[in-house]
């Protein structure tokens, strides 16, 4: 991509893969592949990209995460360590920018719920009026807007806001009680994941 485009202004790290499995039925190599696809790849993409937006002091770095990256899930294991990862990750990447005086080049973590594209084919929520499965574009709108907005981090559905707050005040019985009752326990039940290709 440098060398058929050159620097970007814009990076927005957005692959990821899902294995959809317990953690002791998940296959060695696919955890191995999550973590390369839904991390590693972040390393390297801004590891090409980032020094010319910090020579130019300006850039925009767009980490699509998930909200399985600020909650551990039942079923995501390895899903859900390498979302923790980007978060981490591009928080990290935003402190040095702050701290080397690069305050130009601004980052955007994304965190929305289960956006209807396929991935988690067969989960859903049991209040959809409350966390329902997000459209694609939707979320590309939203996180267009957050771009212009410089915001730091983007929620998707905007309940989610209230619901991690929650869960960073309540004792964590009380959370697996709130998680139990929404139904969050059981998301990973009826996951189909997309169809294979012949």
């Amino acid at each position: 991509v440098k060398k058929e485009v050159g620097d970007v202004s814009i990076l927005v790290n957005n692959a990821g893969i899902v294995t959809g499995k317990r953690f002791i039925d998940s296959p060695d190599a696919l955890v191995e592949k999550t973590m390369e696809v839904n991390i590693m790849a972040h390393f390297w993409t801004c590891k090409a990209f980032l020094p010319a937006m910090m020579a130019s002091n300006h850039g925009h770095l767009v980490s699509i995460a998930s909200s399985a990256g600020l909650t551990g899930v039942n079923g995501l294991s390895d899903y859900c360590a390498s979302k923790f990862a980007a978060v981490g990750f591009a928080e990290s990447v935003d402190l040095e920018m702050r701290d080397l005086g690069r305050a130009g080049v601004k980052t955007t973590i994304v965190c929305p719920y289960i956006i209807n594209t396929g991935m988690f084919n067969g989960c859903g929520t049991k209040w959809p009026s409350l966390i329902p499965t997000l459209e694609p574009e939707y979320v590309a709108e939203k996180i267009i807007t957050a771009i212009r907005r410089d915001q730091e981090i983007l929620l998707l559905p905007r309940s989610l806001y209230f619901f991690f707050a929650l869960k960073n005040i309540v004792p964590v019985k009380v959370a697996v009680l709130f998680a139990e009752y929404f139904g969050h326990l059981h998301i990973m039940d009826t996951f189909k994941g997309r169809a294979k290709k012949d």
